[in-house]
C-alpha cells in the first residue's frame, strides 16, 4: 500500500476523533493550550494502538483466508464507511460533551472512536502493510485532526461534526473500492 492510500485511510479513521474533539472544544468555557494536546495524545495514541492489535489478530488468520483478503478488506472498509455515513446523517449537532479532560473521560472517548481502527488493522494484515509505518501515519494524522478539532470546536461550534463523519465514511468506502479494484487487476 502506498503512502497516499495509507494517509487517506488515516484521514478517514481520524474523522470520528475529529468530530468528538470539535464537541469537546464546544463544551469548553475557556481554552488552555493543553486541551488540544491532550485530545491529540489520547485519540492519536488509541488510533495507533488499535490497528496494531487488529494487525496481530489478522496475521494469525492470514494464511487461512489469503485468497479472499481483498474482498475482506473491501467489505470491512465499506461497512465502516457506511456506518460513518449513517451516523453523520442521524446526528443533529454534538452529543453533550463533558468539558473534562480527565483520564477516565478521555480513555472512554478514545476507545469509542478507535474501534474502527481495530478492524482496519485486521485488514492491514491481509494486505501485508508495513504496520509500523501505518501505525505512525494513523497516530500522527489523528493527533493533528484531534488537536485542531478542539480548537475549531471552541471557535466555530458544532456545524462541522456531521461533515467530518461524512468525509471520513466516503474516504473509507473509496479506499475499499480502490483495494478491491487493484487486487482484481482493474487499476
Amino acid at each position: 500500500m502506498n503512502f497516499f492510500s495509507l494517509f487517506m485511510i488515516a484521514v478517514g479513521l481520524s474523522m470520528d476523533a475529529f468530530a468528538v474533539s470539535i464537541c469537546k472544544g464546544l463544551s469548553l468555557s475557556s481554552m488552555k493550550w493543553t486541551y488540544p494536546v491532550l485530545a491529540g495524545v489520547y485519540f492519536g495514541g488509541f488510533q495507533a494502538l488499535m490497528p496494531l492489535l487488529g494487525y496481530g489478530l489478522g496475521a494469525r488468520f492470514q494464511g487461512v483466508i489469503a485468497r479472499f483478503d481483498h474482498w475482506i478488506a473491501f467489505v470491512l472498509l465499506c461497512i465502516i464507511g457506511l456506518d460513518m455515513l449513517k451516523e453523520a446523517r442521524q446526528k443533529e449537532g454534538c452529543f453533550q460533551a463533558d468539558p473534562s479532560f480527565d483520564v477516565k473521560t478521555m480513555v472512554v472517548l478514545a476507545v469509542a472512536t478507535s474501534i474502527d481502527a481495530l478492524t482496519v488493522g485486521v485488514t492491514f494484515a491481509f494486505l501485508q502493510v508495513q504496520i509500523a509505518a501505518a501505525v505512525l501515519v494513523i497516530g500522527v494524522t489523528t493527533f493533528c485532526f484531534s488537536a485542531a478539532g478542539v480548537k475549531i470546536g471552541h471557535i466555530f461550534g458544532a456545524k462541522y461534526q456531521a461533515r467530518a463523519e461524512l468525509a471520513g465514511g466516503a474516504i473509507l468506502i473509496f479506499m475499499g473500492f480502490k483495494i478491491l479494484l487493484e487486487h482484481l487487476g482493474v487499476l
